[in-house]
């Protein structure tokens, strides 16, 4: 070990900080972001080491902008990841769907739909006349993701008669349009009778979207996942609501 003794440690920094970027982007499914802030973190102990001043100054500038915009927006995030108090008054749910693995729902799709279990057994009364649920349509999954969560829900023992399938959506805001739609064909309005059922680090952006489309959400939140990739999810979820501010969608 004495070489590492030797090594500066500017470059025993950068190696240690590439070799975990490299483990979470090619050894763990679902971690990319927290590799690529770890790349971040390697580029600038190197710029810190080699840059002129100059550089090395207008780096240091960036990255604290950067941090403080994120910091913002991650307060957004983090305020909203969290079942809302007024969700249990609404008439209809909107669960959000993920990723659908074979014909087996994800981990984080699993979260979700026990999220809306939660909401169905606990704070829906019985009068509520039904839970929707939407997933997007991949040519990359072997089922949509609508079928996927019909399929695991009911098995769960929630009654078919209170899932109506969405699966023509292939975003998230087609998931709510979609969803939207079906509620007025049936005499509501969605503006104010809706919670949508999501990962906690997604219901700010969702309930955003739902703004931009004309209705007032309550958010309730899944079950929680594993803390590091939740970490990645939030991280991941920045770039999604600056995403939509900057495009609307």
């Amino acid at each position: 070990m004495s070489f590492l003794k030797q090594m500066p440690h500017w470059l025993l920094a950068d190696i240690i900080l590439l070799i975990l970027a490299l483990f979470f982007k090619f050894a763990m499914r679902g971690y990319g972001y927290i590799a690529f802030a770890l790349i971040y973190a390697a580029a600038l102990v190197t710029l810190c080491r080699f840059a002129p001043d100059a550089l090395w100054k207008a780096a240091v500038i960036v990255t604290t902008v950067g941090l403080m915009y994120f910091c913002a927006v991650e307060g957004l995030i983090i305020g909203s990841a969290r079942t809302d108090r007024n969700a249990g008054e609404k008439k209809y749910i909107v669960v959000l769907g993920a990723a659908v693995l074979d014909d087996r729902p994800s981990l984080a799709l699993i979260h979700r739909m026990e999220g809306a279990m939660k909401y169905l057994d606990y704070l829906v009364p019985s009068y509520h006349e039904a839970s929707y649920f939407t997933g997007k349509d991949s040519p990359e999954e072997s089922m949509t993701e609508a079928d996927c969560m019909y399929g695991w829900l009911t098995a769960q023992g929630v009654a078919p008669d209170r899932l109506i399938k969405e699966d023509r959506s292939t975003t998230t805001m087609e998931n709510l349009q979609n969803a939207f739609d079906i509620i007025e064909s049936r005499g509501d309005t969605p503006d104010g009778s809706i919670a949508i059922v999501s990962s906690c680090y997604h219901l700010y952006r969702a309930k955003c979207m739902a703004k931009l489309l004309g209705a007032e959400a309550a958010g309730v939140s899944g079950s929680l996942g594993y803390p590091i990739y939740t970490l990645n999810c939030f991280i991941r979820e920045a770039f999604g609501v600056t995403h939509l501010w900057v495009f609307g969608k």
